[in-house]
This record gives structure tokens, sequence and C-alpha cells, in this order.
């Protein structure tokens, strides 16, 4: 293959053009400068992307500046990412990685990297936001991101789980009315401890488990299906439970993205019946506790 031709100070053209459109892309030319000629400030533009990138400045674009152009000058939804060889890499797969590490989904270390872990993030994102769990960052996965773009922009990732005070936790069970159900003599102990909990931070509580409604859910109620590993969920976001220091996080995510259906529906899905070797009632009551103050963090 031949060897790429330096792009280089006083060249004229649509290469020149190209190398200025994405120096503007990255914030370092404004967009009148945009003009297919290389004169001083686009090499003064130049100048400043490779000190930003570690480069050595050689007097213009050659084949390792121009990669590093191109990789920084993706943003967030202009190609598809997926896990392959050689990875994805660029300002576009960072996006991602930070975008997910804020919504609760850990992609390891912020590379800019398309790897396993990366794509491990993804899948469970995909699978939390109720989208087929196929590791693929296309249309519907940007789509969802973007939704979410107040949750997630200028935020750190989510390393520690965020409390609830007593009167704001009392304040929303109050304001919010959900249905907690299981289908299995576990799950529906899981529920019945939440319910149990909330009437007794607040007699008031709106959230209440399907055995204890006097009447059946209405539009208006979300509804919190509890349920097992082994136990199939359709058409609506599924949340994994561990880790519990991010499940806030990705519970106001699921809710969020069930808002859009009527009635609203989403899926927690808990580890197993057994909580650090504890007996099945220490914990659904572990189960309950942590899932009731991620719901009440979660909730507006």
């Amino acid at each position: 293959m031949a060897a790429m031709m330096i792009i280089s100070k006083h060249d004229t053209g649509s290469a020149v053009e190209d190398v200025q459109q994405r120096l503007c892309v990255v914030g370092l030319l404004p967009e009148d400068e945009v003009d297919g000629v290389f004169g001083d400030n686009t090499e003064a533009a130049l100048r400043r992307f490779c000190e930003q990138s570690g480069l050595p400045f050689a007097q213009g674009v050659d084949e390792k500046v121009w990669a590093a152009l191109v990789d920084a000058s993706f943003c967030l939804g202009d190609r598809t990412l997926y896990l392959r060889m050689p990875y994805f890499h660029g300002h576009d797969v960072l996006e991602l990685q930070q975008a997910l590490g804020a919504l609760g989904f850990f992609c390891g270390e912020d590379d800019g990297i398309f790897g396993a872990f990366t794509e491990s993030a993804l899948r469970k994102f995909q699978l939390n936001m109720g989208l087929p769990s196929d590791g693929i960052a296309g249309a519907f996965t940007f789509a969802a991101i973007r939704n979410l773009h107040h949750s997630w922009e200028g935020k750190s990732p989510v390393h520690a789980a965020p409390r609830t005070g007593f009167a704001r936790a009392a304040d929303v069970l109050e304001r919010h009315a959900l249905c907690l159900f299981g289908t299995s003599e576990f799950t529906r102990s899981v529920a019945s401890r939440m319910s149990n909990l909330a009437l007794a931070t607040n007699p008031a509580s709106k959230i209440m488990s399907a055995e204890s409604l006097l009447v059946e859910p209405d539009d208006d109620m979300l509804l919190v299906r509890i349920v097992l590993p082994e136990e199939a969920t359709e058409g609506c976001p599924r949340v994994l439970f561990a880790p519990a220091e991010s499940l806030a996080v990705r519970l106001q995510a699921a809710i969020d993205a069930a808002g859009v259906a009527s009635p609203s529906r989403i899926a927690v899905e808990l580890p197993g019946t057994v909580w650090c070797e504890a007996g099945p009632d220490r914990s659904a009551q572990h189960f309950a506790i942590t899932l009731l103050d991620a719901l009440c963090t979660a909730l507006p």
C-alpha cells in the first residue's frame, strides 16, 4: 500500500479542507477558517492538536497525525460500534464509555477502545433499557443514550450508592404509585416486604405489592416485576440488581425508558434467593430494603 502523502503548509485542496474540518470538530479551528488553504492558523491549530495528543509536530499531517485526528473527530453516533478485531477506537468510543459509566455500567478504564469490558457494559445497558442485548451500539442504542443525556453529560462514573434521606423517601413514597409483584414464592416475599417497609416509613405510601392492592392497578401505576435469573421477561426494561452501588442510577434510566409505554413496566432481576449465605427471610429482607431505597432515590 502506498504511503500517505504528507499534507504540509501552503498546500491547498480537499485534503487540506478535510484536515481543517476535523480540527474544527475537535474545537481547535474556527469554522470560518475551513477554506482548503493550509495557512498559519491551520498550522497553529495542528500544532496544538499534536501537543494535546502527545505527538511530535512535523510541520504537517503524516499517517500518525492523520490517524489520531480521525480518531479524535469521531462523535457519538457517527458510526456503529461493536466488538471486533482490531478494536474500534476513537473519541466516540470514549464518549460511549463515559456515558455508560455515569449511568452505572462500568466499562473498566475509559480508554477510547471498544474492548470486552465495554461490550459487556453495553449489553447490560441495552437489557436495562428493554433493547435487544446484542452488544452493538447502533441507532436505537444511541437514541436511548441521547434521551438520557441529562443523567450522564458532565458526570463521573458511578462508584458509590447515593443515599436517600428519610424525609425525601417518605415524600417519594406518597407521590409515586407503584405496584410490586413477583411470580415465585421468594420474589413475592420481596415485593410484600417492600410494601410493608414503605407503609412503615409513610402510612400514606402508594408503593404497594400486588397482593396488598384492593383494586386492579391502573395505567398511572408503574409496574415493577421482581424476577430471578431464570425467569424470562420481554418488552420491558430489565434491571440487574447487582452491583447495588449503581442500582439507583440504572433504575432511573429504566424508569425513564419505561415511561413511553402504558402501563409503564420494568423488571428487576435479583441475583438469586440467597444473600451472603443468609436464610430465605433475611435474604428477602436485604433485597427488599436495598431495592426500596434505590427506587426512592431513582424516582423524581
